[in-house]
């Protein structure tokens, strides 16, 4: 068993001692997810690219809890839907290379639709 699949049995086991449950609906962990998104991006807000880099630990820490709490909501989730992260991603990452080929991507930040533009 993957460290992954250990860590959503303990975050269901935990929601399940609590009878939460019942509110872990994919629309509300959905609405969850989006909200600890934007308290990350909240962090990042009005720095510049250098400062980004460079977060105090203060401010290091807590996009870490941020992070951490989105990680949760996104494992709860596709836990609720029945859907293999890890599978779906490496899924992800084939999509990828074929849209954005290293011999057309490298270096660019354009969409796979304007690589050949």
């Amino acid at each position: 068993m993957s460290e992954l699949e250990k860590f959503k049995l303990q975050l269901r086991q935990f929601a399940e001692e609590r009878d939460w449950e019942q509110f872990h609906s994919p629309k509300n962990l959905s609405m969850a997810l989006s909200v600890e998104v934007a308290e990350v991006v909240e962090h990042f807000q009005w720095l510049t690219e250098e400062q980004s880099k460079n977060l105090p630990n203060d401010k290091l820490e807590e996009v870490e809890t941020e992070l951490a709490d989105t990680l949760i909501y996104l494992i709860r989730l596709a836990d609720k839907l029945g859907i293999d992260l890890l599978a779906a991603a490496q899924s992800k990452i084939e999509v990828n290379e074929r849209k954005y080929p290293v011999g057309k991507a490298k270096g660019n930040a354009k969409k796979y639709t304007e690589l050949d533009k």
